[in-house]
């Protein structure tokens, strides 16, 4: 069989990017405040999830009772998904039609100003039933800015790099996230040591969440000085915005948007095992079966961050080598090895095999959200890019991970133990091998308008275009 146009490997010189963009000192600038500026979303992102798995249950649902109580606290975790795809409407209509750029400026500010006023919010002790409605007000805001930041953030990363080094360059915002649950977790583990026990309970967990003040400075100050993406430059001189990008997507590439969506649907719900905090509060539980302190944990996720960190950037520097799809596929079967390990490290009830656990499950992980960013961006044609990448990752978030944490409490609930939870993650991990198995590679395809009529051929294994 012939391979198709769209897949064939082209020459790194196929898109140069127009503008002094292409210096390589300004694409290090870009990497930079890509990484920055995704750390400190995800940072807040974390923080909340991490707390949630600690101490929400007893500080705004206490009332449900201890078990109910956890799940509810997990509720809002994954309440905050169903609000993405809100913020990817927005920010795929924003960034299409105004820019890249402008989008990472607004909800960078929205999800910092959402953390900190998280920080701020009196308990259910103090407000009654008003703490956890706001609560979840609060949350839903950093549920729309994520569904927004994410395209941008990759756009601005893959749409600046040289052809043959996309992968590469498109870690820049995935590393953002085990960087964020490495500074989410670590800074819950230090206030864990400053102010243990009932302090903890009082103040200490606030301290992460208006630390977010500061971080969102930072960001935005990193951010202002990156120049808008050079794809985006050259259609806005053209005058070629999709009126209705979101309209065209769905007319167009609708089967495209499920099946990348489910793609990430396989990664994202056995990442949030430990980022939507469910090994925290499993392996911390006082009534659990392993019930190990608070700070050791911790600093257990918080080193796995590490190991997933490695990892997704070895992934994305791999998939320029070997291609996406080998990648992916790689990285199914490690995170399906993962899967298998995890309860039984996590059960053997040592600090040291809670880590050995998270870690050897990051390794898949990060072999499934390392080529990404590049993946994504290479699927949609130019003019509608934004809203693919940010809507495919937005539906695939509410199909992984929105409710993993609550799926997997609620199973060993009904089940008495982990296996079912294994069943589960290993179900979704073999659902995101299918959907890259429906794909094509198109590694090194052209992204700027030019090739607009390549980029629309269809990546799905068997279609005619």
């Amino acid at each position: 069989m012939s391979t198709p146009e769209s897949s064939r490997p082209v020459s790194s010189a196929a898109f140069t990017p127009t503008g002094s963009i292409a210096a390589s000192t300004d694409r290090k600038r870009v990497v930079f405040a890509t990484v920055v500026g995704t750390t400190v979303e995800w940072y807040d992102f974390f923080v909340y999830a991490s707390a949630a798995g600690l101490v929400f249950g007893q500080l705004f649902f206490e009332p449900a009772g201890p078990q109910f109580a956890t799940i509810l606290s997990f509720l809002t975790v994954g309440i905050s998904f169903l609000f993405r795809p809100l913020g990817a409407f927005i920010a795929g209509h924003l960034g299409d039609k105004h820019g890249r750029r402008l989008v990472l400026m607004l909800t960078l500010i929205l999800m910092g100003v959402a953390t900190a006023l998280v920080g701020l919010l009196p308990t259910y002790a103090a407000i009654g039933i008003a703490a956890p409605i706001l609560l979840i007000l609060l949350r839903i805001l950093q549920g729309i800015s994520a569904g927004g930041e994410w395209g941008g953030a990759v756009l601005m990363a893959v749409e600046h790099a040289p052809t043959a080094r996309r992968g590469l360059f498109g870690v820049a915002p995935q590393i953002g996230v085990p960087l964020g649950l490495l500074l989410a977790s670590g800074t819950m583990a230090l206030m864990a040591l400053i102010a243990p026990g009932d302090a903890f309970l009082a103040w200490g967990w606030r301290v992460p969440f208006l630390l977010s003040i500061v971080l969102i400075l930072i960001g935005y100050y990193v951010r202002r000085r990156v120049e808008e993406s050079p794809v985006f430059v050259e259609i806005a001189e053209r005058k070629e915005q999709t009126r209705t990008p979101i309209v065209q997507l769905f007319r167009k590439h609708a089967l495209l948007v499920v099946l990348a969506a489910l793609i990430f649907a396989g990664n994202n719900a056995v990442g949030y095992m430990t980022t939507g905090g469910y090994i925290q509060n499993y392996a911390t539980n006082p009534d659990g079966p392993i019930a190990l302190d608070r700070g050791p944990v911790l600093w257990a996720v918080a080193g796995s961050a590490v190991t997933w960190l490695v990892a997704t950037w070895f992934a994305g520097w791999l998939s320029d080598r070997i291609g996406r799809r080998s990648t992916y596929i790689a990285g199914w079967v490690l995170q399906l090895v993962g899967v298998f390990l995890l309860f039984p490290l996590v059960n053997a009830g040592t600090v040291w095999t809670v880590f050995a656990g998270v870690a050897v499950l990051t390794i898949g992980l990060g072999f499934t959200y390392g080529p990404q960013a590049a993946y994504y961006a290479e699927l949609f044609p130019a003019s509608i890019r934004f809203s693919g990448v940010s809507i495919s990752y937005a539906i695939g978030a509410i199909l992984g991970g929105a409710f993993a944490p609550t799926i997997a409490a609620a199973l060993v609930q009904a089940t008495g133990s982990t296996f079912s939870v294994t069943l589960y993650l290993a179900g979704m991990t073999v659902i995101g091998l299918i959907a890259t198995l429906l794909l094509r590679d198109r590694s090194r395809i052209p992204l700027g308008p030019d090739h607009e009529a390549q980029q629309a051929a269809s990546p799905i294994v068997g279609s005619r275009a």
